[in-house]
């Protein structure tokens, strides 16, 4: 069978709640990124809740009819007991605030970001992944850009909610923790994967407060180079060089981290969409670099 490269036509065919039937599993290439075309099909369909992230002001400005703004700060710890960033909320914390929000254990859900809010996005469908509704959540190819540039209609008008009623269910194999990653550094079948930026993966570019470089062994696949120049994501093929030629093989698990698990999320999200068998590991450096025995490279401090 041949890769789609068209984002979202099977899911177009697949009746609404066939997505939804029961709490955990993943999204799939049909359903995980669907088009504009297929949302503008769908934006009255019962149990779709279409949430819009990124700031406020610019959602009160225009957004997709029927879109509700969620507050990204609220669903996350943002600086959490453990001193880390944007962490997972207890699944009560995140089920009420969805819930609030208009979410059900049945509803269809598109997530979509209305500027430059792509792992932010990702972010968010990770989030809803570990907590058993990745497989009747996707995400919007092209986002609110796209759906502009088109001339589909938008509002101003803020929607009235009705509260949704939910149930979550942790899944197992979204979330990877520091153990795992220590233990798998060098582990046939498994592929650590940087997200960031090639300079900050090389230590030729530093962010304070965290040790320039890379997880040792890691691979590097940018996550900003997974949409094109209109913001859409790009052909599978295209997609599945830039894995193959950093060294991911068909079948491996791929592990993926970058500052504090938000542009890995994204990178999550494009991978799993790949058909990877994929974890997050959400401490990512910032908790990997609390710890000085552990292995970074930085092959630009090597040059100097």
């Amino acid at each position: 069978m041949k890769l789609m490269r068209s984002i979202g036509i099977l899911a177009a065919l697949l009746p609404l709640g066939a997505l939804a039937a029961t709490c955990g599993g993943h999204g799939t290439r049909e359903s995980l990124f669907v088009s504009t075309q297929w949302l503008a099909d769908h934006l009255k369909d019962k149990n779709l809740v279409v949430l819009a992230i990124g700031d406020e002001k610019d959602y009160q400005q225009a957004h997709i009819p029927g879109s509700v703004w969620i507050d990204y700060h609220q669903t996350h710890d943002m600086k959490a007991a453990n001193g880390l960033s944007v962490e997972m909320l207890p699944l009560p914390d995140l089920a009420k605030y969805l819930a609030q929000n208009g979410v059900s254990s049945d509803s269809r859900i598109i997530l979509y970001y209305l500027t430059d809010w792509f792992s932010p996005t990702g972010r968010v469908y990770m989030t809803l992944d570990a907590a058993g509704l990745g497989a009747q959540t996707s995400m919007l190819d092209g986002s609110f850009p796209t759906w502009k540039a088109e001339n589909r209609a938008v509002s101003t008008e803020v929607p009235k909610v009705k509260p949704g009623k939910l149930e979550l269910c942790a899944q197992n194999d979204v979330v990877a923790d520091l153990d795992y990653v220590k233990t798998h550094l060098h582990a046939q079948g498994v592929r650590i994967v940087d997200a960031r930026d090639p300079k900050v993966y090389s230590g030729e570019m530093e962010r304070s407060g965290i040790m320039a470089g890379h997880i040792e062994g890691a691979a590097n696949v940018y996550y900003n180079n997974l949409l094109d120049d209109k913001g859409k994501l790009k052909p599978v093929g295209e997609l599945q060089k830039m894995f193959t030629d950093a060294g991911i093989k068909p079948g491996d698990r791929v592990v993926t981290y970058c500052f504090i698990g938000q542009q890995a999320s994204a990178l999550y999200a494009v991978s799993r969409y790949l058909g990877y068998d994929t974890r997050l590991y959400d401490g990512s450096m910032d908790e990997w670099t609390k710890h000085p025995e552990l292995p970074v490279v930085n092959p630009a401090k090597n040059k100097k």
